[in-house]
């Protein structure tokens, strides 16, 4: 018996029903006539239209659906006929041919992998997603993909514009009513919560604007609301009293998240300033709507990120929409046991963020949530009063960002009401009783915490501000409760080593014009409740909400942090590593493997981040010891593309492990494009470093961490050789920290001076380039004994040495991962000892460290968190695997000696070069061949190993390859 084949236009409506199913919100129409407008002979296979959005066209074929490219393309630029839009986006759709044949096609089409692109853009000027391949995934895989690109980027893009040119104009006005009438711009900031200062005033006009565009979105839903033109009599009208007249109306509907304080500060506003600034901002508003990107979740917040007054000190970083869309989805895609098609099932959920800003990240989980409950045949606008007063819980210090961040979640759905949110603006502090308070922070302790006040809840306010009542409010934060915590929280340290803010005493808590004595207090207010928890005062606040988000998680729970890359390397997050070691499971660490901004999930910031995904275990369960590591080539670049990539990694199958030997990880491929490498690597209990991040080329780490465990295996090698391997502390020790060689009294017994030859006590201290060319290096600085601390002085000069470890190892300017003083010298910031007690072990290890296999433990071992520096600490240095020099026999160690005298005159290149540096190819030859005994064979793989070390980007940084820099075999 021969089963009828399906034709195209039966399977494009069968998927259309599919498609409507899951897409509540849209219309969605197959094999229409009429649809496009001017041309009534055109058919699009399928239609997809929905209020606000620009409409999206499918076109599909079977395979191998060699023209569907090219139908594709002919839409572009057509407007739809039901709403007159543009056409900016396609759809080109590959079935399997076996869908043809089906019994059931419905099932038939649930089941399939489908195969498809998209291209953006009209007619003449496009752009194809993915550039080269196909992207392969489910019908609901094609809903959210349709969903996504019917918001056109550029239009978002050119919104955000718009609204930061509007407020810089509006401005201007605000800056001179400070001149003319201080009393007012302070009381706008004491409404705000902030000191009376520029970024204070656009902050202001942020709130103002952001509410005349959701203003429009409510008029269209509400007639009794007037449209903002409708507020305007003439083009000289100031309607100051109207606009807060019809901003009181709108607080009887709701909307006092958004509303109230704006209209406050309208209230404020002098009548003299209040006519230009609000008619620039009204005009900014419209031009919003005009774009189509008014409904942008977003948009309001990436430009009010910009304007955070105290970033500098609160360290709050906006968290980019694709970064967001990305690590909510991966932390959704962990939930286990949820019914999505339940909406009383979704109602019980609990989603955290105790620093949410400006709510990208509680905005991202919203959008997933509801994507999988429309997909799985749900109304997401059902879903909405759950989620605001039962599911999202947001805390923040600042009053404008919980403003921003309730006006962006009241936004998903603006024509639903709510009673209460669960948005909280967290005491900081000195308080009015004379405490000190930390924020969200103040959780570690309880379950609950005094708000200032939370502004989406009507019922408890008194006035606009919520001043009586609200300001009373408890925020109850129950331990254990929350199914995902996702954070992307301050990464402020509350140390001051470095001097960076010589005013400040604590940075971690210098914001909101704290006061020295209110620092100090809060850092010790830290330090009791983050006791015994992954708290580390070195690691920074970060470590506190990490441990506060911990603290949250339900048994079962998600937990989803943008922390900064030392969390995965440095020894001050080991409490934290160990806290994941013990307590979760099916643990992701994302990474960029770029440099700059493009190293960072956030915006703004030129330090390295990692997304850290892990479940937190079910009581009984045992922790897993894998985790997976994935490195990106480049930060992902829109809501398609994180899309597409965390589809990937979700139902990706087996991972090649870092202990498979160096041929690579899992290459990450987003159509034929390569987006990346995922690699597995075990998980230890003791909290040992997740030193496979940032990798460009993951064989790389494999030869690495063969390496550490006494295993020489080269990328093109077919076995590992045996060479044997010991962490330095246990071959000799570190020296002191430079605050123990010139601290401040009592700590430090010297004082550091100019250099001088005839030296008591000389000292490697400082970075100079132009002269740590050689292995053989001068002390730049000598050290004069204070006064009363001569006996300190001396037990101090006992750990002077000839060697010397670079701490902060910049590979793209310096040549020495160890550096050699012809007498024993102090090392200092920079430069720390490493003391040996065989003065013969001295010259074996600085070949050793300055050979390819040296700088390779050196940059594996280190915190790649910064372009193309080895940050490393003293602490960090003890476990420095370096050859075990223990081992070597008395020929080597002559040899090594030989090999000293020979290089201690030969200048080496910037370590980025060493593939194409003779001095470091010959040093690679002698230490390999003559001080190891390998063969040549060895040696190449060895510098086929520095070839892959120099083109990673943690290593070049942003250097250029001089052009005659060729690789030297």
């Amino acid at each position: 018996m021969t089963t009828s084949r399906h034709t195209e236009p039966s399977v494009n409506a069968a998927l259309g029903r599919i498609l409507q199913k899951m897409m509540h919100s849209c219309s969605v129409r197959s094999e229409n006539v009429r649809a496009i407008l001017g041309h009534p002979g055109l058919q699009p296979d399928i239609l997809i239209t929905a209020t606000g959005r620009a409409p999206v066209i499918l076109e599909a074929e079977f395979e191998p659906a060699h023209g569907v490219e090219d139908e594709a393309l002919g839409r572009l630029g057509l407007k739809a006929t039901a709403d007159r839009r543009d056409i900016e986006a396609v759809i080109p759709l590959r079935y399997p041919d076996d869908i043809a044949s089906a019994d059931n096609l419905d099932a038939s089409l649930l089941r399939s992998e489908l195969r498809y692109c998209v291209f953006t853009g009209d007619a003449d000027e496009h752009s194809r997603f993915p550039e080269s391949g196909w992207l392969e995934g489910s019908v609901s895989d094609i809903a959210d993909f349709a969903r996504l690109v019917s918001v056109p980027q550029s239009a978002v893009d050119n919104a955000a514009r718009v609204l930061e040119e509007g407020i810089e104009d509006a401005v201007a006005a605000m800056d001179e009513t400070a001149k003319l009438s201080p009393a007012v711009t302070q009381e706008i900031a004491n409404l705000l919560g902030l000191l009376d200062v520029p970024q204070t005033r656009r902050m202001a006009c942020a709130v103002i604007a952001n509410a005349m565009v959701f203003h429009d979105r409510i008029a269209v839903i509400h007639p009794e609301i007037r449209a903002l033109n409708r507020l305007w009599e003439s083009d000289t009208d100031n309607p100051q009293a109207r606009i807060a007249e019809e901003w009181t109306a709108v607080l009887k509907i709701n909307y006092w998240p958004i509303f109230a304080v704006a209209r406050d500060i309208v209230n404020l506003l002098p009548t003299h300033a209040a006519a230009h600034i609000l008619e620039e901002l009204r005009e900014t508003a419209q031009s919003i709507t005009s774009t189509g990107a008014s409904f942008a979740h977003d948009l309001t917040g990436r430009v009010f990120q910009k304007l955070i007054a105290d970033r500098k000190y609160l360290a709050t970083f906006y968290t980019l929409p694709a970064s967001a869309s990305l690590l909510a989805r991966l932390a959704v895609a962990k939930l286990e046991g949820i019914d999505w098609s339940d909406a009383d099932a979704i109602s019980r959920l609990r989603v955290g963020d105790f620093a949410c800003g400006t709510g990208a990240l509680l905005s991202a989980v919203y959008d997933q949530i509801a994507s999988r409950h429309e997909h799985a045949g749900g109304n997401a606008g059902t879903l909405h009063q759950a989620m605001m007063e039962e599911v999202l819980y947001g805390c923040d210090v600042m009053p404008s960002a919980i403003h921003i961040t309730s006006s962006t979640l009241s936004g998903v759905q603006p024509d639903k009401g709510y009673d209460k949110s669960r948005l909280y603006n967290m005491p900081y502090g000195r308080q009015s009783d004379g405490s000190v308070a930390i924020g969200s922070l103040e959780l570690l302790q309880s379950s609950s915490v005094l708000t200032l006040f939370n502004t989406s809840d009507p019922a408890m306010r008194t006035g606009s501000m919520g001043e009586e009542t609200a300001s009373r409010m408890v925020a109850e934060v129950q331990d254990e409760w929350f199914d995902i915590v996702i954070m992307n929280p301050p990464f402020t340290r509350a140390t001051n080593h470095e001097g960076a803010h010589a005013d400040i005493t604590n940075p971690a808590f210098a914001a909101f014009n704290a006061t020295r004595a209110d620092q100090t207090a809060m850092g010790k207010r830290l330090n009791q409740l983050g006791r015994g928890s992954a708290y580390h005062g070195n690691a920074g606040i970060a470590s506190a909400f990490a441990a506060l988000a911990h603290r949250k998680l339900k048994s079962g729970g998600v937990l989803a942090l943008v922390l900064p890359l030392s969390a995965a390397v440095g020894l001050s997050w080991q409490n934290f590593r160990d806290v994941l070691s013990e307590h979760y499971t099916d643990m992701s660490v994302l990474s960029i493997a770029a440099n700059g901004k493009d190293m960072a999930f956030s915006s703004d910031t030129g330090m390295a981040e990692c997304l850290v995904v892990a479940r937190k275990l079910w009581k009984g369960d045992s922790a897993s010891r894998t985790m997976v590591f994935t490195s990106f080539r480049q930060r992902p670049d829109g809501l398609a593309d994180s899309a597409a990539i965390a589809g990937t990694i979700t139902n990706g199958g087996s991972v090649r492990g870092i202990e498979d030997g160096p041929y690579g990880g899992t290459p990450l491929m987003v159509g034929d494009e390569g987006a990346g490498e995922v690699l597995s690597a075990p998980h230890s209990a003791e909290g040992e470093t997740w030193a496979a991040v940032r990798l460009s080329d993951a064989s790389l780490a494999q030869s690495a961490q063969a390496l550490t465990s006494s295993m020489l295996w080269l990328p093109g090698s077919a076995k590992a050789l045996k060479l044997k391997m010991a962490v330095l502390n246990t071959v000799g020790e570190m020296g002191l920290v430079d605050r123990d060689i010139t601290g401040p009294l009592p700590r430090g017994p010297f004082d550091k001076v100019a250099a001088s030859p005839t030296a008591t006590y000389p000292s490697l201290w400082n970075h100079n380039a132009s002269e740590e060319k050689h292995i053989l290096c001068e002390p730049d600085s000598q050290l004069l004994v204070r006064q009363g601390m001569e006996q300190k002085a001396s037990a101090v000069w006992t750990t002077a040495s000839r060697c010397h470890i670079n701490r902060d190892f910049t590979f793209g300017a310096q040549p020495l991962a160890v550096a050699f003083t012809e007498r024993a010298s102090i090392g200092g910031r920079v430069w720390p000892n490493a003391i040996f007690e065989d003065e013969r072990f001295d010259y074996a290890f600085v070949v050793w460290g300055n050979s390819t296999l040296g700088l390779l433990m050196h940059w594996w071992h280190s915190n790649r968190q910064q372009s193309s520096k080895a940050g490393m600490t003293i602490r960090t240095a003890e476990t420095l695997p370096i050859l075990d020099l223990r081992e070597l026999t008395d020929r080597q160690l002559a040899k090594a000696a030989e090999i000293f005298g020979e290089f201690r005159e030969i200048e080496l290149k910037p370590a980025y070069l060493a593939d194409a540096d003779a001095g470091r190819a010959l040093l690679d030859r002698r230490v390999v061949c003559d001080l190891l005994g390998f063969d040549d064979v060895t040696y190449a793989a060895v510098r086929r190993l520095a070839a892959k070390w120099c083109a990673e980007p943690s290593v070049r940084g942003g250097k250029r390859r001089p052009r005659n820099a060729g690789f030297v075999a």
